[in-house]
């Protein structure tokens, strides 16, 4: 890419996402991240019941998919909002970041941020998040998470670039999301064939022992 992005977005398509959890694995490898502390999860949202049909017969309409969610450095971070000692972050280039000597471990941003981003680091007592791998971009390379993905499911580019190329439909919501008006996130999910609106609970989260809510 030749350097940081102007304004570096994620983009996630979960059409073809299979939840490999191979870009959580690289994260953590290349951050050297404790167990129990990911800065990118991959949510499982499945759902679905039997349902009868006229003629006395039923039909199923189970359905599945993932979404690889991290911190979206979002427009309006409510994390920076939030941090009582400015530890937190954003900068020209719209990548929001943490200073850990700054980092009082008070979890504020933790327990404000919608996805859930900031992690806490229990044996250092500070949080932790996703900086968009600003060093490797830095060096005109790629996020591990986006190098590591196996079917190209994760990648990112301009922000302004991703709106003109992917349409409308790529910054629509669907659970368990939360409403993209709440931060304005600089990614985007290409919706499922299957996908349900935000709000729906028509589906849950399969694996929370996974991840956090969102």
């Amino acid at each position: 890419m030749g350097g940081v992005p102007k304004r570096p977005a994620f983009y996630v398509d979960t059409q073809i996402c299979t939840g490999c959890k191979t870009c959580t694995v690289a994260c953590k490898d290349k951050n050297d991240l404790p167990a129990g502390v990911r800065w990118r999860r991959v949510y499982e949202y499945s759902g679905g019941e039997w349902l009868s049909e006229p003629d006395g017969t039923f039909r199923q309409d189970v359905f599945a998919y993932y979404l690889s969610v991290s911190c979206n450095h979002c427009e309006q971070p409510i994390c920076v909002e939030v941090c009582p000692t400015t530890a937190m972050t954003r900068g020209e280039d719209g990548i929001v970041t943490l200073d850990q000597t700054k980092c009082v471990g008070c979890r504020y941003c933790e327990w404000a941020c919608p996805y859930g981003a900031p992690q806490y680091q229990v044996d250092r007592g500070v949080m932790t998040k996703c900086d968009f791998c600003k060093n490797e971009l830095t060096a005109g390379g790629t996020p591990a998470c986006v190098t590591s993905c196996p079917t190209r499911a994760l990648t990112f580019g301009e922000f302004d670039d991703l709106i003109r190329d992917l349409g409308p439909t790529a910054q629509e919501a669907m659970a368990p999301l939360p409403d993209h008006g709440l931060t304005e996130p600089r990614a985007f999910f290409q919706p499922h064939n299957r996908s349900r609106p935000i709000g729906s609970t028509a589906g849950h989260i399969a694996n929370p022992e996974e991840t956090s809510d969102v």
